[in-house]
């Protein structure tokens, strides 16, 4: 029986750049992150730009990196990369102590992390198909009265009838 015969398999190029050892906590490293995820280049650019945190400007050249390595060794266009991955890892924590009142000590944790982004072409990026739009909700069922309030819950509001003052309504009589 003859072997059939197999495609190469077209490999998508992933473009990585990692920075190690940031002085940042990961928990405010990652808030900066999740903004970036999906984005194009220039659009994580533009967040980058004007998000306050200092983690920003530590992602900011990471994705410097990240698009230069890029057009130096796979020959691709920064502004036709999109970011598929990034995240942060916690890296290896500094502890220092600190002196405290009555010969005491507390510690000081120095956390560190480690950020990676990975970019690809805009073209290599498949779509995940969108599902189609949902029907809306059907309203919700009303609850039944609850026990012991079911004679109370069925009487209608009683209408307050005009009633004219009785002084107005003796006046009237003599006229």
């Amino acid at each position: 029986m003859a072997r059939a015969r197999t495609e190469p398999v077209e490999e998508q190029q992933e473009v990585r750049a990692q920075a190690k050892w940031l002085r940042i906590t990961p928990r405010k490293a990652r808030l900066v992150v999740e903004h970036l995820r999906g984005r194009t280049v220039p659009e994580a650019r533009s967040v980058l730009a004007f998000t306050p945190r200092a983690a920003a400007r530590e992602i900011e050249k990471v994705l410097a990196s990240a698009v230069a390595n890029a057009e130096a060794n796979h020959n691709l266009l920064g502004d036709e990369l999109v970011i598929t991955a990034a995240y942060v890892d916690e890296g290896p924590t500094i502890k220092r102590f600190r002196p405290r009142a009555r010969g005491r000590v507390a510690r000081v944790k120095k956390r560190t992390c480690h950020v990676t982004l990975k970019l690809q072409p805009v073209e290599a990026v498949v779509e995940t198909p969108q599902a189609p739009p949902e029907e809306p909700k059907r309203p919700r069922r009303r609850r039944a009265a609850p026990k012991g309030a079911g004679a109370e819950a069925e009487k209608p509001k009683p209408t307050r009838s005009r009633k004219k003052p009785e002084a107005s309504a003796a006046t009237e009589e003599e006229s």
